[in-house]
């Protein structure tokens, strides 16, 4: 979410019509050469995190920006809604949770299982204590595709070494079996971990491993979204503007692959796209912006 800039929240509504006519001038249509599908439920208002099941096929997990209920959805890539799963949060506010940013699915306490992970570590004024991460298995798609049900979420507190931010990437290495953080603001972002395997209501203080330094402007060149695919080879981070592509060398840490400078696949400019996700296979990956009825965006990842 997009939070305070500068003086104040006055300026957020010329932030969003700067970023809106941006859209507009590069992007007068969809480019049906990339979109899938459009989202298709009402419910999906505010996407802001996109990952790829590891139990289901053809199925994403999103969720929605801050101001929603503890949830996350299940999608299709054209965007049929296929179920919605409900959470406990604990991390405080009206809703059990502030500010959901990002989702990832990847290993976790269970051998052979597969997880969901919903990120509430948006934090605009930077001023939280901690950020929470909850954990559950990936759930059974309901009978019918538009219902809901309830799982059962194991939360993780986490702080910062070096001071409260905001962030909107999560994203798990399934090699080194770590948790990564990359936050959004300022001149250069920081890369933090944090081990995968943790016991529910764990306390876990981050581990900053880098910076890295993206050219362009702010906010535009702020990173809203990020993933590692399934086999833990590549890498994406997301702007407001550019996609950004790493491909790892053998097992070096994520954090390393990332010093690399990055290639810059095709992206269309969307209204506020803050998701980015690989499909299963990692040949290809999906974006969605936030706002109603959006178009779901499918790419193939850049050619060796």
């Amino acid at each position: 979410m997009f939070g305070k800039f500068h003086k104040g929240r006055i300026l957020w509504p010329i932030f969003i019509l700067i970023l809106e006519l941006a859209a507009y001038a590069q992007n007068k249509g969809d480019d049906e050469n990339y979109v899938s599908g459009h989202l298709q439920s009402l419910l999906n208002n505010e996407t802001s995190g996109i990952a790829a099941s590891s139990l289901h096929a053809n199925i994403y997990y999103v969720h929605n920006d801050s101001g929603d209920t503890s949830r996350f959805f299940a999608i299709t890539p054209q965007g049929q809604l296929k179920g919605t799963f409900y959470y406990k949060g604990t991390g405080g506010g009206q809703l059990g949770v502030k500010d959901c940013e990002d989702i990832a699915v990847g290993p976790g306490p269970a051998k052979d299982r597969s997880y969901v992970y919903v990120a509430d570590i948006g934090d605009n004024n930077a001023s939280k204590p901690f950020i929470t991460i909850y954990r559950t298995p990936e759930p059974s798609l309901p009978v019918v595709s538009d219902s809901s049900s309830s799982v059962i979420c194991a939360p993780l507190y986490l702080k910062y070494p070096d001071g409260a931010k905001d962030a909107e990437t999560l994203m798990i290495d399934p090699l080194e079996k770590l948790l990564y953080i990359v936050t959004k603001r300022s001149k250069t972002v920081s890369v933090y971990t944090a081990p995968l395997n943790f016991t529910a209501n764990d306390t876990v203080t981050l581990t900053k491993r880098n910076d890295l330094h993206f050219r362009g402007l702010q906010p535009f060149k702020w990173i809203v979204s990020g993933d590692i695919s399934k086999d833990g080879t590549q890498v994406l981070l997301k702007s407001y503007s550019r996609v950004y592509y790493w491909k790892r060398n053998a097992n070096e840490p994520i954090w390393q692959t990332m010093q690399r400078k990055p290639q810059q696949p095709p992206y269309e400019q969307e209204r506020l796209g803050e998701a980015i996700g690989f499909a299963p296979n990692g040949k290809s990956y999906y974006t969605v912006s936030e706002g109603v009825k959006q178009p779901i965006y499918h790419y193939g990842v850049p050619k060796p």
